[in-house]
């Protein structure tokens, strides 16, 4: 199960020294939603079942060659970002998504949570824009399909 919100940025933090990984990613199908994504050196085969906050989710490894095939077979747009990873003081990690082109400059942080409980009562931190959890134009599935 994945329990995860979502946040536009108000004011990108100092990325200096932050580990990263750069994500190429493309969808086979969005309804259930079926991901292929390269994240670093390893390639992944995702599925997503319904919901907004809180979805099952299915991470299977594949190999890079099974990856550029599937690539091939994607519908809409690929999609390129810098994912940065900030560790906070309670545990939680905000992944920072900075994206290219066509979504070239927009800058979403997520934060997936132990709880249901733990995303709801969770109060975002000061650099974070509009949550954007429950507005499916901000799903990378959609994205893919409209810009």
């Amino acid at each position: 199960m994945e329990i995860e919100r979502k946040w536009l940025v108000r004011e990108v933090p100092d990325l200096s020294g932050v580990r990263s990984e750069t994500i190429c990613q493309a969808y086979l199908c969005t309804g259930p939603v079926i991901r292929v994504r390269q994240q670093g050196s390893r390639f992944i085969l995702t599925v997503k079942g319904g919901g907004l906050m809180a979805r099952e989710e299915l991470n299977l490894p594949m190999d890079e060659a099974t990856f550029y095939r599937l690539l091939t077979k994607s519908e809409g747009q690929i999609i390129k970002k810098t994912r940065y990873f900030l560790p906070q003081e309670d545990g939680l990690m905000v992944e920072l998504d900075h994206f290219e082109s066509p979504m070239a400059g927009l800058y979403l942080a997520e934060i997936e949570f132990p709880t249901v409980e733990a995303a709801e009562a969770y109060p975002g931190l000061p650099w974070f824009g509009e949550d954007v959890t429950q507005d499916t134009r901000y799903h990378n599935s959609v994205m893919s399909r409209t810009q």
